[in-house]
């Protein structure tokens, strides 16, 4: 029953203590909720959604009032591609709604999300790079400085494509990185994509 001792810290509080939110007494307007049902909840089924149940739950989730919907992995598989790409060609994105979608920091993901997203009213694009020991070393094949540089170079990329669009948000104020203790990236939560590519 000592087998919790083997678990790691995995929470790290920010460099910079942001607690503003703490002081308020009361809300002062409604919180804007992001659905991820059809990414990461469409991923832990058994037996994924259909392109048509894909459509039917995008239409539920507008009807229900969300205004910001991670729609999917575009360039993970053909009906994550046709699946964003029949949202946008037959108008389904309504104009207050923005979609989310996610990206590895490889180029041709990267290039193939672009054309995915392309037509879309708004559109945030979160990359990232697994840095896993697992992934260094079996599926990358690279040490800790040129998983890094995939990073860097994803970075760049997607700043240059995302200047060819107008419905793309380079913000990265969702950074989403799965790190090990050991290998933890110098960002911090409020760097902008010009940060990052610079360091």
């Amino acid at each position: 029953m000592e087998n919790w001792r083997k678990y790691e810290k995995t929470y790290f509080m920010p460099p910079e203590p942001c607690y503003d939110w703490v002081k308020k007494d009361s809300i002062d307007k409604a919180p804007i909720w992001c659905s991820v049902d059809l990414r990461d909840g469409n991923q832990a089924l058994i037996e994924p959604m259909s392109l048509d149940e894909k459509l039917e739950f995008f239409q539920m989730l507008v009807d229900v009032g969300f205004k910001m919907i991670e729609v999917g992995f575009p360039a993970a598989s053909e009906t994550e591609y046709q699946f964003l790409r029949t949202l946008i060609e037959q108008n389904m994105i309504p104009d207050d709604v923005t979609i989310q979608v996610l990206t590895q920091a490889r180029e041709h993901i990267i290039r193939k999300t672009f054309d995915a997203v392309k037509g879309a009213p708004h559109a945030i694009i979160h990359v990232y790079n697994s840095t896993s020991v697992a992934q260094r070393e079996q599926v990358f094949k690279k040490d800790k400085e040129q998983v890094k540089q995939i990073a860097i170079d994803g970075a760049k990329l997607l700043k240059e494509l995302a200047k060819e669009t107008d419905e793309v948000s380079t913000k990265l104020d969702q950074l989403e990185l799965t790190t090990k203790i050991d290998f933890k990236p110098k960002y911090d939560m409020n760097d902008t994509l010009d940060d990052i590519v610079v360091k």
